[in-house]
């Protein structure tokens, strides 16, 4: 698998850079919209809305997102993992939480893609416990075909109604192909 070049473990690409990038731009001037009119945000002493991260798949998503804000904005980072019996969903537990307090603050968690929603739903109670003054979800990837807990989606980059595996953007197999600066579907047989 080491010898493979990235682009050739894609079958096709779903999202190209240039419908990455424009999507985004999108997604940015809606979230300054919505927090900057006072609209969604919630936070009685007007503090810059915080953009949390999870690691790593939507790293990347959050560096072009933070430049496409034109509001003040904060971000932090977290990273969980999952770990089950291989049959079921695994429990959810932070490796890295977060720096900044979000008690009484307006917070978008940013995910790549949400599909089961286990995780999603996990961080949204966790956050919630800690009392912010409001908590949407931004997600590049909306997979609502594979929705086993419900959970919404405030801020959806694309809905992708198949059951594909997805990579690049951040998005990875076996902790390859984030670096595809497109969304494509895995060729199973390019990594077997």
């Amino acid at each position: 698998m080491s010898n493979v070049a990235p682009r050739d473990c894609v079958s096709r690409v779903l999202f190209s850079q240039d419908a990455i990038h424009a999507r985004v731009e999108e997604l940015g001037r809606t979230i300054a919209k919505d927090y900057g009119s006072g609209n969604v945000g919630r936070d009685e002493h007007k503090r810059p809305i915080i953009l949390i991260c999870v690691l790593r798949g939507a790293f990347m998503l959050l560096a072009d997102l933070a430049r496409q804000i034109p509001i003040q904005i904060q971000y932090d980072f977290i990273c969980v993992s999952s770990y089950g019996n291989g049959t079921s969903p695994g429990a959810v537990r932070f490796v890295k939480d977060l720096d900044l307090p979000i008690r009484g603050r307006d917070v978008i968690i940013v995910e790549d893609i949400v599909d089961t929603g286990h995780t999603l739903d996990y961080l949204l109670r966790v956050f919630s416990a800690r009392q912010p003054a409001s908590i949407r979800v931004c997600a590049l990837i909306d997979k609502p075909a594979r929705r086993a807990v419900s959970v919404n989606v405030d801020y959806a980059g694309f809905t992708l109604e198949s059951d594909e595996f997805v990579i690049g953007y951040g998005m990875d197999y076996a902790e390859l192909y984030r670096n595809l600066p497109y969304i494509g579907v895995l060729d199973p047989t390019a990594v077997q």
